[in-house]
């Protein structure tokens, strides 16, 4: 027996019964999302097994969304006749689990549900990660070394910057940090990174072949590592030593 009154009984019926023609008539207009066409039809290709999978990328995405559209129309149905046959049974309205009356606000909300708020599936977001990220973890996976002390080598990330040299499809505003307003210093840590050479400073000294006259080539490694407190800039024009 059914713990909600005549009139709510009526108003929940009426919803459920909405709710069914609503999602019946869209899958009538829209021919099931279109999937009673083939793909050869939708595509106009006889066969797909002389393209490049890429070729048809996008038609395929779409293939994908209107069969995960069709399967959830079709489980609200499911859901939705299941409720219209508990309310003819007459235990509509009662948990599935505890067995104790759910609450008619909760009903109004969602009228096809068969739990309380309590015993609802799926309540608690996953926080689950795929496998992968742990195989990957950190930046650039096993070929990172960054994280090791002892080594300096050429790894995994080194040879994604070589790649990225040639050029992405990215765009300042999707650089690391929020300060970048030029494609030339797009490339991960383009800044930080000691791009031919292990210490800054081999990057701003000079001598000449035979390895005398030393000098200073002012670049922007070298003014970090003044402001960094690193030199002393004795050779700087107006120095003591000058």
């Amino acid at each position: 027996m059914s713990h909600f009154t005549a009139k709510q009984l009526q108003s929940l019926r009426s919803e459920l019964m909405s709710n069914k023609r609503e999602i019946e008539h869209r899958l009538s207009e829209n021919e099931h999302y279109g999937l009673g066409d083939s793909l050869k039809l939708q595509t106009g290709e006889l066969s797909p097994i002389d393209n490049h999978p890429g070729d048809l990328a996008t038609e395929v995405y779409e293939r994908e969304k209107d069969i995960s559209l069709l399967e959830h129309d079709e489980f609200q149905l499911e859901r939705i006749d299941s409720a219209l046959h508990a309310i003819e049974e007459g235990h509509y309205g009662t948990c599935a689990v505890c067995q104790q009356p759910i609450p008619y606000e909760r009903m109004e909300a969602v009228p096809y549900t068969k739990y309380c708020k309590k015993h609802q599936p799926e309540t608690v977001v996953s926080e689950n990660r795929p496998v992968e990220e742990q195989f990957l973890a950190p930046a650039f996976g096993r070929t990172s070394l960054d994280e090791r002390e002892d080594q300096n080598g050429f790894d995994g990330e080194d040879a994604w910057q070589i790649v990225e040299s040639w050029g992405t499809s990215n765009t300042p505003a999707m650089a690391e940090s929020g300060d970048i307003d030029s494609y030339d210093v797009m490339a991960i840590e383009a800044t930080e990174e000691l791009d031919g050479f292990v210490e800054a400073y081999e990057s701003f000294v000079a001598t000449d072949i035979y390895g005398h006259d030393v000098s200073i080539v002012r670049n922007r490694q070298y003014r970090k590592y003044l402001e960094n407190g690193e030199g002393s800039g004795l050779l700087e024009p107006g120095s003591e030593e000058d």
